[in-house]
């Protein structure tokens, strides 16, 4: 082999190197969405540029508009399918999977703008804990438990650090990545766990002490930061509902699930209510039957939800 053919060998070898480091280091890798996007004749998602991954569907003349909690994301897929089938007629669903706080707000407000996109659509239905359904209980005429789920820690697959318990959050050199209680409700249910894993002591250390140093990172969209950070090295442990751990290792994510007990643990109720202002009132109450029904219930247990039988 010539020295020139060397070099070139060389050079081929290194580069390919060099693109393997940088495909490994891609900071947008593990990027949403984490859904099947819907078919267009043009696809022109762009990771770290052009991605809304919690708009779904058909944002014009939509038949019928759902306002989601956000960490119920993973659902929607099988869902809005189902309930087309059901209802073939229906064509076109637009939903949005924010933290229920942001659309408690859209709501009241009437608009939400993400980039340069504002949406005035009203929803037909809205799901969220039971906590803030009651709050805005004079917002509907119509209100459904659907679902229940509980807390786990995320943390990344081998758990490095060791964390076996809610306690091991306050170490020093554990990064944690927690929901913002200001913005989010599942802030406020781990702050409650805190509370009953290691009294006020435990809950100052990790939401005060640890917010001052950096080393607990407030989310404003948990569902989608909160993965992102254990998978791309952030942070060490993540406090998320149990079915966000079931639907990372689902799509084959490494992470894993460490259990809180149930003496630390805090079980969250899943409410729908439809608005009494519904747009489309006929199908919001065929999709108030549908998320009650044996088959919805079913996907919801198919992610890592509880339901009543």
């Amino acid at each position: 082999m010539s020295y020139i053919q060397k070099l070139s060998s060389a050079v081929f070898v290194s580069a390919m190197l060099c693109t393997g480091v940088r495909a490994q280091e891609d900071p947008h890798r593990f990027d949403p969405p984490w859904n099947t996007p819907p078919k267009s004749a043009v696809e022109f998602t762009i990771p770290g540029i052009n991605n809304v991954p919690d708009l779904y569907g058909d944002i014009e003349n939509p038949q019928l508009v759902v306002f989601f909690a956000g960490n119920q994301f993973m659902c929607l897929d099988d869902l809005l399918e189902g309930f087309k089938k059901k209802h073939p007629e229906i064509k076109r669903i637009f939903a949005e999977t924010l933290p229920p706080g942001i659309l408690a707000k859209q709501i009241e407000g009437g608009s939400l703008t993400i980039g340069n996109l504002r949406i005035t659509h009203k929803p037909d239905v809205y799901t969220a804990g039971e906590g803030r359904i009651s709050s805005m209980k004079d917002h509907f005429n119509r209100i459904e438990t659907y679902a229940y789920n509980e807390l786990s820690l995320m943390v990344p697959e081998g758990n490095p650090k060791g964390i076996n318990a809610l306690k091991d959050l306050m170490q020093a050199n554990v990064r944690v990545s927690m929901p913002n209680p200001a913005w989010e409700g599942i802030g406020r249910q781990i702050e409650s766990s805190y509370k009953k894993a290691g009294g006020d002591a435990l809950h100052q250390a990790i939401m005060k002490k640890k917010v001052e140093d950096g080393s607990t990172y407030l989310t404003r969209i948990h569902h989608r930061e909160s993965p992102l950070r254990i998978l791309l090295g952030n942070s060490d442990v993540a406090p998320v509902w149990t079915s966000e751990v079931v639907y990372q290792k689902m799509i084959g994510h490494p992470v894993q699930r460490v259990v809180i007990p149930e003496q630390e643990n805090t079980r969250a109720s899943y409410l729908a209510g439809k608005l009494k202002n519904a747009p489309h009132p006929e199908v919001a109450e065929q999709f108030m039957d549908y998320l009650t029904s044996d088959e919805a219930k079913a996907i919801y247990r198919k992610y890592g939800f509880e339901t009543d039988q």
